[in-house]
């Protein structure tokens, strides 16, 4: 596999050899500090250009980063339309593992870029000296934010409601339907509190990481294993223990939340449950 090295001159040699690209920069995690390096890692890439079609006339040019394993174009597909305007990306896989995200954008877009940059950029070659300040990368934007009392309403309201569809679907033998309620809304807001617990007591100057990829370095390991355990969804016993399971972790998080924040605790668990448990043993 070549080196990370090895990958970066490569994308910029590129870039510094044609007169088209104007300005490159890294993104996501390589420019997070706060991140282990590993092999897994993307290259993503913006070549900032002064005109997309002669690259997207054909892939040749392409060839030079690779020999690739596959290929996608986002861009350039009809199932799933495009949602970057006028900037065109290839994702690839190379034979030796590498991965890069690399997307076209024009030029005279890069304002609307670092406008609405997250954070995590670093500029690799800016041949017109566009970036007059340096950039400094970081996670900021995706440090855990503390709730307004309105905002933990809103999630607490979610979570205890969006579950009623859960147990619907289990009560239906409706099973498909259920994960999806359940992975989708459920469990998301279920992490979401549990995010603003630990940003209750550790602070808000870190981040759980992309879909709380890190949140079991600040949890109990009991309440990480029942976390785990929710998954456990291939079956409709297996699905309502998963949800009474979820239920467990919701009232003992967001509990903790109210507590911490001086925020009230409605009482949407109490009905919520009750309404399940009903449901629940009327079809035991």
């Amino acid at each position: 596999m070549r080196s990370d090295q090895e990958m970066i001159n490569m994308l910029v040699d590129f870039a510094m050899n044609d007169n088209r690209i104007r300005l490159v920069t890294l993104e996501g995690s390589r420019t997070n500090k706060n991140i282990p390096t590993d092999t897994f890692q993307d290259y993503d890439i913006s070549y900032f250009v002064t005109e997309n079609d002669s690259f997207k006339e054909n892939d040749q040019w392409l060839k030079i980063f690779g020999n690739r394993t596959m290929m996608q174009k986002p861009e350039d597909m009809e199932l799933f339309p495009s949602e970057l305007g006028n900037w065109f990306s290839y994702i690839i896989l190379f034979e030796d593992g590498n991965k890069l995200d690399l997307t076209l954008i024009p030029i005279d877009e890069v304002g609307d870029y670092f406008a609405n940059s997250d954070g995590l950029v670093e500029v690799l070659l800016d041949k017109d000296t566009l970036i007059k300040n340096e950039l400094l990368a970081d996670d900021r934007h995706y440090w855990i934010t503390k709730p307004t009392a309105r905002e933990f309403d809103d999630c607490c309201n979610e979570f205890w409601m969006v579950s009623t569809y859960v147990v619907k679907g289990l009560a239906r033998k409706e099973i498909l339907f259920a994960i999806d309620h359940l992975n989708e809304v459920a469990r998301p807001n279920l992490l979401r509190m549990m995010a603003w617990q630990i940003g209750s007591e550790q602070g808000y100057s870190f981040s759980v990481g992309k879909n709380y990829k890190f949140i079991d370095r600040y949890l109990l390991i009991e309440d990480w294993e029942a976390l785990l355990s929710t998954y456990s969804e291939n079956s409709y016993q297996n699905m309502w223990q998963s949800l009474f399971t979820c239920y467990e972790l919701f009232r003992k998080y967001s509990k903790a939340v109210a507590e911490n924040l001086g925020y009230k605790y409605l009482d949407y668990d109490e009905a919520i449950t009750k309404y399940t448990e009903d449901i629940y043993n009327s079809l035991m």
